[in-house]
């Protein structure tokens, strides 16, 4: 379980920095959009991992003997591409007011990541049902706390955390072809 809490932790991160991005933009309705972001973003990141596995399940037998390499490089490219993100325009910026249908929006765009590592959760010997509410109720948490963090800290820690997740993504799929 500890392996899944890690993979939770990597994946909520950029939703943790987009977070941090609303609280910076909206001041006056905190507590409701940080309950809508911790909600949006936790759902989705719980069900495309959900997605993920069950495609990886499907595809498991032809690719059984390459599976371990086709996650560490899954999770590799994610996680370049969140340190890649960490270092560019964030999105939130362009934002002029915060609603309902960009938060929704927010939530599928930093999500679909997460699909595709939700192919690597047949590698980990656990039930992968339990795994996405792990992956959903630790981006709630993130996401809740990211928007205060942002109201408070403004962009001071949006850009560490995307990388911080990166790296992780990069770790564990190192760990998963190693393993």
């Amino acid at each position: 379980m500890f392996e899944v809490l890690i993979l939770a932790i990597a994946l909520s991160m950029d939703a943790f920095a987009v977070s941090i991005g609303l609280g910076i933009k909206e001041k006056k309705n905190i507590k409701t959009i940080a309950l809508k972001a911790g909600l949006l973003f936790g759902l989705f990141q719980a069900f495309m991992p959900l997605i993920g596995y069950l495609g990886g399940v499907g595809l498991k037998e032809y690719i059984s003997g390459y599976d371990s390499i086709i996650a560490f490089a899954l999770l590799s490219l994610i996680g370049a591409k969140m340190i890649y993100e960490s270092y560019q325009e964030k999105v939130e910026e362009e934002i002029r007011c915060v609603s309902n249908r960009i938060i929704l929006t927010l939530a599928i765009a930093t999500s679909i990541d997460a699909m595709a590592a939700g192919f690597t959760l047949h590698l980990f010997d656990l039930n992968p049902y339990a795994s996405v509410v792990v992956i959903g109720c630790t981006t709630f948490i993130f996401s809740y706390l990211g928007v205060y963090i942002g109201k408070r800290t403004g962009a001071k820690y949006e850009q560490n955390a995307e990388k911080f997740g990166g790296i992780v993504l990069i770790l564990i799929g190192l760990k998963i072809l190693i393993a």
